[in-house]
Order: structure tokens, then C-alpha cells, then sequence
């Protein structure tokens, strides 16, 4: 009996066969895997145990014209979850060691949960090293979370400039969903003011950093000693045309008051000071802002979030009294002898229209020198509506400037179809248009507005658009880029300019309403200005520029409540004026001190 339990020979050498075969190609296979592709597989194997740390960019930092740095970066530790990793019984830990509401982080998670359950979380930015601290000892068993070290605004540097400057804050969902490939969750965006308009040059390029961990997550090395690293690139530096020391008399001068002040160069259009009070501490939104302190800002009857220089308005009250003198000046309607007698007001139909004092015979230069109200009742009766309308919008009323924040309106502008709109046609006077002779009425403009208006009285018509961008510094390169302005003339003639120029000066160095601001070595020339309020006190308004023969300031200073123009608003102007020119003046002796130097080393050789 054949005992081959294979029932044969063939079958058995066939058996054979496949077995050497199987393990001739399990041989090649381990062959090709351990020796021939060998590299391939480690770089696999090593992408598995590969942790991507993303690193973001430092934002530019924000000089003053003068290269003093105004808004600045820090280093911050941001606490992180991976939802993926992540095991919700350490939460009320967590929560505990941040010293935040119960629910919190889960809040977040939510927020979020639309997302990758494998990309981290940001959880608390600028946390205590103290957390920091307890995660290190901590770490094994705090599965699914971490930190990571980031840069967050420093605003140590003496100038507060938060409706300016703006913020940042984590992207919100539909901005985010609006600029995908653009930004990712947890990015930091810019929000209002310069933040906001420089976005793109201001937010720099994320790096990221591969590191190597075991199964754990724990870090035991960097993934080929950092040679697949992307270095983050800062953003762009910015250099502003404020000045630091005119910024910082502006807000010092408005603790504790409401209101605004716009200070420009008449020249440029570069904007030299900007204030809108009350403020906000920009600090409380370089991190996480707490819900009590957004609610306690956006309760405030004082409304400190709101800027009031761009998107407050106001009768300018008796500061418009030049633009009525200057379009009459240029309409042929008046000259410089042209006088109207001011017996304490002016009768019209059944009403009397007052003046605050009996003037007598009043010329052009008196009217604005002694800011006489009877003259500009009659004088914009003289002009009519439509030309008035017409010089107010030369001067840029009515319209938005086009100034380099967002935040801003274009005020009104009274004219004939404004009247019939509001008040249906045939169902207004003449009558209505004495009001706005003196800047009152349903006249409506802005501080920055007014501060523009400065400016073309300063510079003789001719300005640029008002800007707060001076040049901006390349990060690769730190090459500076100049911004050049976008200059206009409204084309009106030097001979009119003069004559209201010079009744300017006469208001504080003649008999005027602002003689309490003079300074003996700085000649201002403004205009006073006490605009009605029908909620309460009347503002407090003064508009000048200095010094009178070569202007390189000029200013709008509006004081909520606070009564007359030459009393609180012009004191402050004079500060202002005072801390930039003074510096100007110390500068361009050092300038020139530095010339005669280099000629007399020349004269020399």
C-alpha cells in the first residue's frame, strides 16, 4: 500500500512548487521593503510620528513719523486643544487652572466642531506661566492638549490711539469662510482703524516647524534637524505720520472730556494727531476679551467704542462763518469794503435772529475777527442756497475724505432738493438758510471734516487727501516704500484766501474770541466756534492753524458739552500745536546746525 498521504507523486511536487514560490516572493517582498525601498518607507514611517507646529507671523509694528515705535509685538503663550485627542474629563481641570467660567472650553469646541477634529483649538491666548507651568508637569496625562509660543500686540509704549490704531482678533466664521486658502482657523485678522486697512502687508507669512513624537505626543526631537522648516516672515513694518508727542498732548488733553481732535500737515495731508475720547484700552483685545469687559464697553452711555472724529457730526457753528466770507469773496457779491451794520440781531419775517453782541459797522475781516452773526445772516441771503451748497462741497463737506480707516461718513449738506425731500417743496423759507450762515441748521460735518477745511485755508486751497500711512518698511528687503499723497486744489484765489487768512490771525492776535491762546513765539491763526446741542450743553469747537506765515499744522478740536470754543477747545489746540511745532523747531535746528557743520569741514578743505 503507497503510504503518500499526497495520494501521489505529481501532487506532492506540486505542493512543493507552491510553497517555494510563496515564499520566494514573501522573500522578494521583504527584500524590496527592507533593503531596496528602504529610504521610501522610513520617510513614511517617519511622517507618522511628524507633528506640523504651526508658527505665526509676527504683525508689523507701528513707528511714529519720527521712528518712535507707537504699537509693538510681545511674546504670549497660547494654550491649545485637539479635539481629536482630547478627553472631555479634564475639562473642569482645565477650566479651573484658567480661572474661566464653567463651560467655556466647550464653547469653543462648539464654535468650532465644524472643523477637523485634528487641528488644534486655540483655548486661551497670553495664559500665565503658571499654566504653563502645570501643563508641563502634567503633560502625559493631559492628552490633546498643548501650547505653543506666539506674538500678540504690546501697547506699553505711552499712546493709547484705539480708534486709529484698531485691533485684531481670532477670525470669525464667515470671514473666514469668505477667504478660504487665505487664513485658517485660530489666524488672527485685523479689525477697524490702520489693523483693519493694512491687513494684507501688516499679517506677515505663517512658518510651520516639524517635530518628531512618540505615541504618546510626546516631543523627542526636531524632523531632520529642522531642514524641512518654513521660517515665519513678519509682516510689514508701518511708519505712521502721527507724531508722538503731539498724539500724546492730544489724548492727555482729553482725559476724562468727550470729543475729538484731527491735527493734519495743510501740506500732505498726513494726519499728525488723531483723538476720539472717551477711549479703550487696546490691551483688553490683544487677547481673549472677557464678556464683562465687552459688555461694560458696549453698555457705556459714553459710547467709547464709537469714533467720533470720523463718524460723529456736528453744527460747526461759528467756523463755518469763513467758508460764507469766502464764497461771497470769490461770487464777486462782497469785497473788502462791503460792511453791514449789527445792531444786536436781525429781523426776519416774524422772527428775530440774535447776535451775541451789538457790533456796529462790520466789514468782512470784523465779521469773522469779532465773529459777528448778523453779518452772516445777511451775507448767505446775498449768496443763496445752491452757491453756499456749491463752496461747502468744494471744501469737502458732504462727502467722505477717503481717509485710510474705514470707519467714516460724509456728514450733510443742505440743499434745494435736500430741502423738498425733507420737508416737502414749497414748504420751506428763506428763512431756514440763516441758520446755516452761521453753521447751524441741518448743516452736519466731522471733526476730520473740519480739520480738512483748516487745512485749505492753511495751504491757500491745495492739500492732499488725509492719510495716516507715511511709508511702510519691507520685511525682505527693509527697503521703505513712501506713500505718495493724492494732492487736489479746490481753485479758489489766493486774494480771497488772503483776506480770511488775515482776519484768522486777527482772532487771536487782534481783538477776537481767542486772544486767551496766544503764544509769543508761535503765531496761530483759528476761528471759535460754540455749536447748539438739543441734547444737552452746546459743544465747544476751534479751528486753526499754525504757525500763521508757514503753516505746518492744522487743527479741529471738538468738546462735547462744554460750552464756549474759546474757553475749553482752544486751550487744548494750543497745546497740541505747541507739543508738534516746538519739536519741529528743535529739529530743523539740529538740520541745520548738521549743514553749517558739513560746509564749514568743506570751507575747510
Amino acid at each position: 500500500m503507497d503510504d503518500n498521504i499526497f495520494g501521489s507523486t505529481a501532487r506532492r511536487r506540486i505542493l512543493f512548487y507552491i510553497i517555494v514560490v510563496f515564499f520566494a516572493v514573501v522573500f522578494v517582498q521583504l527584500f524590496s521593503m527592507q533593503i531596496l525601498d528602504q529610504p521610501a518607507y522610513s520617510v513614511k514611517s517617519d511622517e507618522n510620528s511628524i507633528k506640523p507646529i504651526y508658527q505665526m507671523a509676527p504683525r508689523g509694528v507701528f513707528f511714529d513719523r519720527n521712528g518712535q515705535v507707537l504699537v509693538g509685538n510681545k511674546p504670549s503663550f497660547t494654550l491649545r486643544i485637539t479635539p481629536s485627542d482630547y478627553d472631555s474629563k479634564l475639562t473642569p481641570y482645565l477650566e479651573a487652572i484658567l480661572g474661566v467660567y464653567p463651560g467655556y472650553v466647550n464653547k469653543i469646541l462648539k464654535q468650532n466642531e465644524l472643523y477637523s477634529k485634528f487641528i488644534p483649538r486655540r483655548i486661551a491666548k497670553d495664559v500665565d506661566f503658571k499654566v504653563i507651568a502645570w501643563y508641563e508637569e502634567n503633560a502625559s496625562k493631559l492628552t490633546g492638549i498643548d501650547y505653543i509660543m506666539e506674538t500678540q500686540r504690546d501697547y506699553s509704549f505711552g499712546i493709547s490711539g484705539s480708534h486709529m490704531f484698531g485691533y485684531t482678533k481670532e477670525i470669525p466664521l464667515e470671514i473666514l469662510q469668505r477667504r478660504k486658502g487665505e487664513y485658517y482657523m485660530g489666524d488672527e485678522i485685523g479689525f477697524g482703524g490702520i489693523e483693519k486697512t493694512y491687513e494684507d502687508i501688516l499679517r506677515g507669512e505663517k512658518g510651520i516647524e516639524y517635530i518628531l513624537v512618540d505615541s504618546r505626543q510626546k516631543t523627542i526631537g526636531r524632523y531632520r534637524e529642522g531642514k524641512e522648516d518654513v521660517p515665519a516672515v513678519k509682516g510689514y513694518d508701518l511708519v505712521l505720520t502721527i507724531d508722538k508727542d503731539a498724539q500724546f498732548a492730544a489724548e492727555k488733553a482729553f482725559k476724562d472730556k468727550r470729543g475729538s481732535v484731527v491735527a493734519l500737515d495743510p501740506t500732505t495731508g498726513e494726519v499728525l494727531a488723531f483723538v476720539s475720547a472717551p477711549e479703550y484700552d487696546l490691551s483688553d483685545f490683544a487677547a481673549v476679551t472677557s464678556l464683562d469687559v465687552w459688555k461694560q464697553l458696549n453698555t457705556d452711555p459714553y459710547k467709547p467704542l464709537f469714533n467720533r472724529a470720523t463718524m460723529s457730526i456736528y453744527s460747526p457753528g461759528s467756523t463755518f462763518k469763513m467758508l460764507s466770507a469766502i464764497a461771497a469773496l470769490e461770487e464777486g457779491i462782497i469785497d473788502t469794503n462791503f460792511r453791514i451794520n449789527c445792531s444786536g440781531g436781525l429781523q426776519y419775517g416774524d422772527r428775530f435772529f440774535k447776535c451775541l453782541h451789538v457790533h456796529g459797522s462790520v466789514d468782512v475781516e470784523t465779521s469773522i475777527e469779532k465773529s459777528c452773526n448778523t453779518f452772516y445772516y445777511q451775507l448767505i441771503l446775498k449768496i443763496g442756497l445752491e452757491r453756499w451748497s456749491d463752496y461747502t462741497k468744494k471744501f469737502g463737506f458732504g462727502k467722505r475724505s477717503g481717509i485710510d480707516i474705514s470707519e467714516e461718513i460724509g456728514g450733510i449738506v443742505p440743499s434745494t432738493s435736500y430741502y423738498d425731500k425733507v420737508f416737502g417743496k414749497g414748504r420751506w423759507t428763506k428763512g431756514f438758510l440763516l441758520s446755516l450762515g452761521i453753521g447751524q441748521g441741518e448743516l452736519s460735518v466731522t471733526p476730520l471734516q473740519l480739520a480738512q477745511y483748516t487745512a485749505l485755508f492753511a495751504n491757500y486751497g491745495k492739500s492732499a487727501k488725509p492719510h495716516f500711512l507715511k511709508s511702510c518698511i519691507e520685511t525682505e528687503t527693509n527697503k521703505s516704500v513712501e506713500v505718495k499723497p493724492s494732492y487736489f486744489d479746490i481753485g479758489i484765489s489766493k486774494k480771497s484766501f488772503d483776506v480770511i487768512r488775515k482776519a484768522m490771525y486777527k482772532v487771536v492776535f487782534g481783538a477776537g474770541t481767542a486772544t486767551n491762546i496766544r503764544m509769543p513765539d508761535i503765531p496761530i491763526a483759528g476761528k471759535t466756534g460754540t455749536a447748539q446741542n438739543p441734547h444737552g450743553n452746546d459743544h465747544a469747537i476751534f479751528v486753526g492753524f499754525a504757525p500763521y506765515d508757514n503753516p505746518k499744522i492744522a487743527i479741529a478740536v471738538v468738546v462735547e458739552n462744554a460750552g464756549f470754543g474759546s474757553a475749553v477747545a482752544a486751550p487744548i489746540a494750543r497745546d497740541i500745536i505747541k507739543a508738534y511745532l516746538v519739536k519741529e523747531k528743535k529739529n530743523e535746528n539740529k538740520e541745520l546746525a548738521k549743514a553749517n557743520s558739513l560746509m564749514g569741514r568743506r570751507n575747510a578743505d
